[in-house]
């Protein structure tokens, strides 16, 4: 599979990493005039002035090559437009009309390439009342009711603390790319692909919709309880503990050495009770240390988990045992431990590469793919034009 990415940030760059993870060819379309927010957004190793030490970009591009075209120039377009009839996917998050503009919507792309598959990534889509809204991931938890649904019961609406419209957009873009392809082999046509970020937000909530009355309700759950999150002995350590069944409370009570107490029996009891119910447990949690108490728990079968920071999780003995983090030796960045494609594969395992330095591959791609001579490349480099 062959990928023209001119997608930016998060929301576009994440689906086409996964693709180039598992084997696309995935050629990036930057520029040095304008540069990827990706490219500025920290951490930085080094100078955050320097384009190329952002791990945040770095993690969001791996396995991609880099060429930096000045969109703003004809001939830049016209580059752009060649690297279109190589590919398969044209991959594009601007806001809505950038395309169109410099001469590379869908419809100019189809008398470029009749077969060709773009898609199309933005906030609220491309069509409908919002259609050529501007925003990025945050805007899409406010809209999609994340905000409202988030926190606790007696606080302001709650936003996520990244922009998760970034985050869940680019799994429901790679599935309808993958699918459009399939379409393709079966008819020779390509299409236009619309994934907006608000409504993969509201889809990976739906439930939460099917009482129109939802309000926040914090770490509680209807049904359960406990249900939340609860303080072990050393500082900013905690775990999470939900025990679905009047078994499982039992089992918790007897790790934690609860007196026994008739009015918790049951579900209902625990649920009408809760604030004192979390109270108790907390005062129990807070003299254990957190891994002793996750062993305790999962040998008596109640649902527990260590409430993991980043450290935590880099380090998970889990993850490092699956593979979920790859070294990669990037040229900025150094050794880098950079997350792999979250699945396995038997027979095709993915090969995860370092992200590219900004304009990295311009001889490769723009000799080597589309043919430029050595004289063509450094004079349009002179004038701008890949830049």
């Amino acid at each position: 599979m062959k990928i023209a990415d001119f997608s930016w940030v998060g929301a576009g760059p994440r689906a086409t990493k996964d693709l180039a993870d598992n084997g696309a060819t995935v050629i990036k379309i930057e520029s040095a005039r304008r540069l990827d927010l990706g490219r500025r957004s920290p951490p930085f190793a080094g100078s955050p002035k320097d384009h190329d030490g952002s791990a945040f970009f770095a993690q969001s591009n791996t396995s991609k090559k880099s060429v930096t075209l000045n969109l703003s120039d004809p001939r830049g377009v016209d580059l752009a437009r060649r690297l279109v009839a190589w590919a398969d996917v044209v991959v594009e998050n601007f806001g809505p009309g950038y395309m169109e503009r410099i001469g590379l919507g869908f419809d100019e792309l189809r008398r470029i390439k009749p077969d060709i598959i773009l898609a199309s990534v933005s906030v609220a889509g491309r069509s409908g009342p919002m259609a050529g809204f501007r925003g990025y991931g945050n805007s899409a938890a406010a809209h999609s009711g994340h905000a409202a649904l988030s926190g606790w019961p007696d606080r302001p609406p709650h936003m996520p603390p990244l922009a998760y419209g970034d985050v869940v957009a680019p799994m429901f873009a790679t599935v309808a790319i993958l699918a459009a392809l399939e379409y393709r082999t079966r008819t020779k046509q390509g299409q236009h692909l619309d994934i907006s970020q608000i409504e993969p937000m509201v889809h990976v909530i739906a439930d939460l919709f099917a009482d129109p009355d939802a309000t926040k309700t914090g770490n509680s759950d209807p049904l359960i309880a406990p249900h939340g999150v609860f303080p072990c002995k050393d500082k900013d350590e905690w775990i999470a503990i939900a025990a679905e069944t009047d078994a499982q409370w039992r089992s918790l009570a007897n790790v934690l050495q609860l007196p026994s107490d008739p009015r918790l029996e049951t579900a209902q009891e625990r649920i009408a009770q809760q604030d004192r119910l979390d109270r108790t447990i907390a005062e129990a949690t807070a003299s254990w240390d957190r891994d002793a108490l996750l062993s305790a728990l999962a040998a008596a079968g109640v649902p527990a988990a260590a409430v993991q920071n980043g450290r935590d999780v880099f380090e998970d003995p889990e993850l490092r045992a699956a593979g979920h983090f790859v070294p990669v030796r990037h040229p900025v960045l150094g050794e880098s431990m950079m997350p792999a494609p979250p699945m396995t594969f038997s027979q095709t395992p993915p090969v995860v590469s370092a992200a590219p330095c900004l304009g990295a591959d311009n001889e490769h791609v723009l000799s080597g793919i589309l043919g430029l001579s050595a004289a063509q490349l450094g004079e349009l480099t002179s004038l701008g034009v890949i830049a």
